[in-house]
């Protein structure tokens, strides 16, 4: 990350008392940035030292960045109609699924899901995700008990999708589906990590149709098999909600249902496992934490799960799922107090806001105890955020991720399942994160698994 301390442009006023646009970052800086080949993320941190709210020119037009927590709660929460989201990213991947659609075939999609996510709905699944859990951590045991090195990133991979798959058909996730659906992780590494960047969308297909073809035939598979009433060993999964929907909605067309089963196949699996590889890297460097979180209480325990929570919700802080979420303005609007043009594009960014030395004291330390409610005393005041809009590892307001409560529900199964019994010690573990459509390690993950 550049160190050199970024210079705002001046931007006037258009007359007396007119609101001023956002401090923009200046054109040297800007170059500097593009002549070291950085990442856009340390292009966006320049431009966050000019404050909560600024502005940087990725295209002919200066975008505008926020981090500030009333501007996010403004922009997310408080004006999703002034603020929208335009075409995604993943499109190519997910399609009109309910990441990507927007207006009233949204609304009606994710009304159609909402109930499967909610508490009642994610305790019908609680048995397919501790079946998930098990499954993983008998490969761990296998592991230590023969020496054999694993790759924990990739068990941790196996485990989210094994438990999104369970969830959908009844089935647990065969090696060669496993094999297949690993062109979902393909696609999404070739994504832009912002929709600046967007490659020519015919460019990327053809770079990619290989790929999705494979994801297409596993989507086909599944959804006949779910037609034709087979359910699987564990019952029917929320894929026949979505055929029983086809057989009474027009909208649920063959494509619209092959694009929800592939979004909640992509969405469902790729951030737990990234925030999970995140989660063990950082154990591995603060094993106090992995100590702390099992002195919490019993195994099963409400003070245990609470600790283990603590350490999914400090990974998440880290390493948000949602680094970076792009909305759009459709008409002139005053955003904590700068003017923002109809049309301009915005970067609300998770990871700056995450690490904003003035929200969270000591911002890059992993500290989990920021996040325990019975540790968290008036000594401890500061070291958690409290403003609204200062945490949002998956988004806020009515966009906001329709499954965080199953991601950290099936996070917490797990480590109940691994963090008693297992320590793997790392080779060579990675060190830095890789922005592209989420947050990843920047290389693999291979470890000697030992039973606690």
């Amino acid at each position: 990350m550049a160190t050199t301390a970024p210079q705002g442009v001046p931007v006037p006023s258009s007359g007396p008392g007119a609101v001023p646009l956002p401090p923009e970052l200046d054109p040297a800086a800007l170059a500097r940035w593009r002549a070291s080949s950085g990442a856009v993320v340390d292009l966006l941190a320049l431009a966050r030292e000019l404050g909560g709210v600024s502005a940087v020119r990725l295209g002919p037009r200066p975008t505008v960045l926020v981090t500030d927590p009333g501007a996010v709660q403004y922009v997310l929460a408080h004006h999703p109609d002034r603020y929208v989201k335009r075409s995604h990213r993943a499109r190519i991947l997910v399609g009109d699924g309910v990441l990507a659609a927007t207006g009233e075939p949204w609304k009606r999609q994710r009304r159609l899901l909402q109930a499967e996510f909610t508490g009642a709905g994610i305790r019908r699944y609680e048995q397919r995700i501790t079946d998930a859990a098990r499954r993983t951590a008998d490969h761990w045991a296998e592991c230590a008990r023969t020496g054999t090195p694993t790759d924990v990133g990739e068990d941790m991979r196996f485990f989210a999708l094994d438990t999104i798959w369970r969830s959908l058909t009844g089935h647990p996730l065969d090696e060669v589906t496993n094999r297949e659906l690993g062109a979902i992780h393909t696609v999404g590494a070739a994504l832009p990590a912002t929709p600046s960047a967007s490659a020519d969308v015919a460019e990327l297909r053809a770079t990619v149709a290989a790929d999705l073809a494979r994801i297409d035939a596993v989507a086909e598979h599944a959804i006949a098999a779910a037609r034709r009433g087979e359910a699987g060993p564990e019952g029917p999964g929320l894929l026949r909600v979505l055929v029983e929907a086809g057989e009474t909605r027009p909208e649920y067309t063959d494509q619209l249902i092959r694009d929800e089963l592939v979004t909640l196949l992509a969405a469902g699996h790729e951030t737990t496992a990234n925030t999970l590889s995140w989660l063990y890297l950082l154990l591995d460097r603060h094993p106090e934490a992995r100590r702390w979180a099992l002195d919490a209480g019993a195994a099963g325990s409400p003070e245990r799960e609470t600790a283990l929570r603590a350490l999914a919700s400090e990974t998440l802080r880290l390493y948000p799922p949602a680094w970076l979420i792009p909305r759009h303005a459709t008409e002139d609007d005053t955003l904590a107090g700068y003017r923002v043009e109809a049309g301009t594009d915005i970067f609300v960014c998770p990871y700056l806001t995450h690490r904003d030395p003035e929200l969270w004291p000591e911002p890059e330390h992993f500290d989990p105890q920021r996040f325990d409610p019975e540790r968290f005393t008036t000594a401890d005041e500061g070291r958690r955020s409290s403003r609204h809009g200062a945490y949002y590892p998956y988004g806020i307001g009515a966009r906001a991720c329709l499954g965080t409560q199953f991601a950290v529900r099936e996070m917490a199964v797990l480590l109940e399942h691994l963090l008693p019994a297992f320590v793997p010690s790392f080779d060579a573990a990675p060190t830095s994160p890789v922005f592209g459509f989420t947050v990843r390690p920047d290389g693999p993950m291979r470890a000697t698994i030992t039973a606690a």
